[in-house]
């Protein structure tokens, strides 16, 4: 898990305990190190990190400052470490994960640090889980009343699924074929679109084809172990690959 960190602090000495202990207990990368708060809040607008590790008072600024002007729309995490108390309540008005006071003991930033780890990642696995869900129901959309949507231009078709005869890939599309003898051009995998038709009628044959097997006419063995299908639109045999040909004649008993 990549995450990045800024450390802010007019003394270099207060710099480099953080970067130490950050170093030796952690795989977060430091991407900048500021004792001027103003040349600070440039490089975290561009450098977008995800914790900010700063002091109430600046050379220039104060903490609170460099936080008002930091522009992302997803803020970093900000974290104060200070030899100022009486700044606690104003730092977690402003939704600071945590205020440690100076001096502190090793023990006491690794509690914070190991703390933000498990926040961060706990973080990601939800971001991760939310796509996962966002997916699902995109394709559930995608899949009404047995019609699967196909946006081509400024039009949506709505195809029945148990029309589908075969789809075939066409380099970063594929070409999907109904019985009426339409063909539908979709910026697709096929891997993508036999999830969302999600129908055991449909079998990838071979890593460019997916035939629906309602549509199957004759499977033709060679002499060779090659296996062909003929589908009912006689004009169309496809080859089913070695790779995919236990799956098919699972799916097809045979």
């Amino acid at each position: 898990m990549d995450i990045s960190a800024i450390i802010i602090d007019s003394k270099n000495s207060d710099r480099v305990k953080i970067q130490t202990l950050i170093n030796n207990h952690s795989s977060i990368d430091i991407v900048g190190s500021f004792a001027n708060g103003t040349e600070a809040i440039k490089e975290i607008n561009l450098l977008e990190p995800d914790i900010v590790f700063l002091e109430t008072t600046l050379q220039d600024i104060s903490g609170f400052d460099v936080i008002d002007h930091t522009l992302l729309s997803k803020k970093p995490i900000f974290i104060f470490i200070t030899k100022h108390d009486e700044f606690a309540y104003k730092a977690f008005d402003y939704l600071a994960f945590d205020y440690i006071l100076k001096p502190y003991k090793d023990d006491r930033f690794l509690r914070c640090l190991y703390k933000v780890l498990d926040y961060k990642r706990r973080e990601k696995l939800l971001s991760v889980n939310m796509k996962n869900i966002m997916s699902v129901i995109e394709k559930k959309k995608s899949i009404t009343n047995g019609k699967i949507s196909v946006k081509s231009g400024n039009k949506i078709f709505l195809i029945t699924i148990n029309s589908i005869k075969y789809i075939i890939a066409s380099g970063y599309y594929i070409e999907i074929y109904t019985d009426d003898k339409k063909k539908y051009l979709l910026r697709e995998s096929l891997s993508s679109i036999i999830r969302r038709l999600n129908s055991s009628a449909f079998v990838r044959i071979h890593r460019s084809t997916i035939i629906n097997s309602n549509y199957i006419e004759e499977i033709i063995s060679s002499n060779y172990g090659e296996m062909d299908v003929k589908m009912t639109d006689s004009k169309a045999v496809f080859r089913v690959s070695k790779s995919y040909k236990k799956v098919f004649q699972g799916a097809m008993n045979i």
